[in-house]
């Protein structure tokens, strides 16, 4: 690191930027509620197969929220022949995309790492009497 790049980095105005949030980000209340909205929207699409909606089964894997208020969702499937893999996705974007403030939803089918009941949520155990 040379002189210059010390004093710059050490400066107490660097470190104010570089604390300070992005003009664009969104506030952590902000986050927090169209965190829940989302996790409200996900339980609402369930497996036509399984009285449990996909978020208690485990089915969604990652959920990314851009500042821009786009959501990425990568989920899966209790089984790769599924016979709405084809539809369950389309199902997961309409729900996200009603939420308030979110201004588009995709959602990814991945199959890695492969689903099994471990991943269900203990409400979803009993519910299907898996204990």
């Amino acid at each position: 690191m040379t002189t210059e790049t010390a004093r710059i980095t050490d400066s107490p105005a660097f470190a104010e930027a570089w604390d300070e949030p992005q003009a664009g980000a969104l506030s952590q209340a902000e986050i927090d509620r169209l965190t829940d909205h989302i996790i409200e929207a996900l339980k609402s699409v369930y497996d036509p197969e399984i009285p449990v909606d996909i978020y208690e089964l485990g089915l969604i894997y990652k959920v990314d929220l851009s500042d821009e208020r786009d959501v990425a969702i990568e989920m899966t499937l209790t089984a790769p022949g599924c016979p709405v893999a084809g539809e369950m996705p389309g199902w997961v974007e309409d729900a996200v995309k009603k939420v308030s403030g979110v201004r588009s939803a995709r959602a990814t089918l991945v199959f890695d790492p492969p689903w099994d009941p471990s991943k269900m949520s203990d409400e979803a155990k009993l519910a299907l009497n898996m204990f």
